[in-house]
């Protein structure tokens, strides 16, 4: 009865997020590399190089058969994208727990974190518009990827696009991301060069930091809570007013209710 009771307080302590968050640090362009490889750097630190990853969708390294009367691969539906069950999981967790396999039950822990860190995700980009300043979203690039080791590695994109103007909202539930906002935030951040402008902006009652680059648009930056961080990019857009005016579009407190902040 001890050990049952030890599993559960073992499996709920690892899903609501006790895992330490990497930080990352604000080096080069403004927020440039959110989208780099810390949350696998995370799961090195936290479980070994071991790990698998545990996106979404992954890719693979194609037909390594260097025999030129090989057959190339032309039919197949590729891999379906359904989430773990998180409820047969976090029994899976516990039984083997009880058993003392740990190796297993870190592993089911790691897969109901993912499932639940998947719903999270579906359910914010059920709750962003379909359309914003008359930009349609691109129903095949909404995009939930998660590590599955909770609170370090959920991202939520969404794409808005119409001839060569484009908004993309990103959200990351990651509290490395959140960091490298931050120190622009608290440092008051206003520059300008040749190639680079950024400066501190608010959207609604959230504080936020916008950067323009000749060649990639502008790129705004949103802590909106305390492992969240809103990401929205406009390319071809006219003005800062202009690209502040999509952003408005969002609702922020939607997502934090959503992510739990």
């Amino acid at each position: 009865m001890f050990m049952k009771k030890l599993s559960y307080v073992f499996i709920m302590t690892l899903l609501i997020g006790i895992f330490p968050a990497q930080e990352l640090s604000a080096q080069g362009k403004f927020l440039r590399k959110l989208k780099s490889k810390a949350e696998d750097k995370a799961i090195e630190e936290v479980f070994g190089k071991d790990t698998e990853d545990a996106n979404t969708g992954t890719s693979n390294s194609g037909n390594s058969n260097s025999n030129p009367n090989a057959p190339t691969n032309t039919r197949g539906e590729g891999l379906t994208t359904t989430p773990p069950d998180v409820i047969e999981n976090i029994d899976d967790a516990g039984k083997a727990f009880d058993k003392k396999q740990y190796v297993d039950a870190r592993f089911a822990v790691r897969q109901a974190i993912l499932g639940i860190e998947l719903e999270m995700g579906n359910n914010v980009l059920e709750g962003l518009p379909e359309e914003i300043n008359g930009l349609p979203y691109v129903k095949d690039e909404d995009m939930v990827a998660s590590t599955g080791i909770g609170f370090v590695g959920l991202i939520i994109e969404r794409v808005y696009r119409e001839d060569d103007k484009q908004f993309k909202v990103t959200i990351g539930n990651d509290a490395s991301m959140l960091t490298a906002a931050n120190m622009y935030l608290a440092s008051g951040a206003y520059a300008t060069t040749s190639d680079q402008e950024y400066k501190n902006v608010k959207l609604g009652e959230y504080r936020g930091v916008i950067e323009y680059d000749e060649y990639s648009g502008y790129q705004l930056s949103v802590p909106i809570g305390q492992t969240s961080v809103l990401v929205a990019e406009g390319i071809n857009f006219e003005n800062e007013a202009e690209m502040m005016s999509a952003a408005e579009s969002i609702n922020i407190d939607n997502i934090k209710k959503e992510l739990g902040e």
